[in-house]
């Protein structure tokens, strides 16, 4: 089977200190990695909140933590005000990045889903159902998704939120990418996370511009892919979270097309 992507470009539209690795996958394939993000993560202008909330956490069971950025803007900081993690504490986090990350701050034990790394698979474990009358700190950047903190509320556990970053769109349009298309140079896009489908739909005039329905849309979960495929968008979903299995779906959909 060819996996060469030679004459391929695909945008990859993560944080640039994560788009690394699946740039240089792209280009060890002879494909062309565009590096346009949707989001890029900033610290908080006034992080006083944030320490008042973490200074309760003796008295808390829990730990979650949404995403390897929620560990390296948290633990830093949380170390230097208590010197160090709590010996009680029990940490959960949404994949196997984020359980990493922690085990470099010294937390070697990380509850983690075993297929699907999201809020649902972490629910889905039997030690998220066992949480009435626990108390719950979820680490995660401004805002996010609710699902989490809703159904552990629905289960008794009281939630607070632990906000130690923001994420924002660097992009003020599409001009670059959609140029690149008419230039026959952008084939691809790979988009990992629903705020920036967001962003790019909301740029694109909810995904009616002529390029972003002619160019192939890579994401890694079925819950990114919803509102583009509503639009009948060129939408397709990796087998697997990961750079790998991101790489696999981007030459299966550009080379090996069925």
């Amino acid at each position: 089977m060819n996996n060469s992507l030679n004459g391929f470009g695909i945008a990859i539209t993560r944080p640039p200190d994560q788009a690394t690795r699946l740039c240089a996958a792209i280009e060890q394939q002879d494909g062309n990695a565009i590096l346009f993000p949707l989001i890029t993560i900033a610290p908080l202008d006034d992080y006083s909140a944030f320490e008042q909330v973490i200074s309760d956490l003796e008295s808390v069971h829990w730990a979650i933590f949404i995403s390897t950025n929620a560990v390296e803007n948290a633990m830093p900081r949380l170390i230097k005000k208590l010197g160090k993690v709590p010996e009680h504490l029990k940490f959960a986090a949404i994949g196997q990045q984020t359980a990493k990350a922690l085990a470099f701050y010294g937390v070697p034990h990380v509850l983690i889903p075993t297929n699907r790394f999201d809020s649902e698979s972490l629910l889905a474990l039997p030690e998220m159902h066992d949480v009435a009358k626990q108390t719950v700190m979820v680490f995660r950047g401004v805002g996010g998704r609710e699902v989490l903190a809703d159904t552990l509320k629905e289960r008794g556990a009281q939630i607070i939120f632990a906000e130690s970053y923001r994420r924002i769109n660097p992009q003020t349009d599409c001009t670059e990418l959609a140029q690149l298309w008419r230039q026959q140079q952008l084939h691809a896009l790979v988009v990992t996370s629903s705020e920036a489908m967001r962003h790019l739909l909301q740029m694109t005039n909810n995904g009616s511009d002529e390029w972003i329905r002619k160019v192939a849309i890579c994401v890694n979960h079925a819950r990114i892919a919803e509102e583009a495929e509503a639009l009948a968008l060129n939408v397709h979903i990796a087998d697997a979270p990961g750079d790998e299995s991101m790489l696999s779906c981007l030459q299966k959909v550009l080379i090996n097309k069925p």
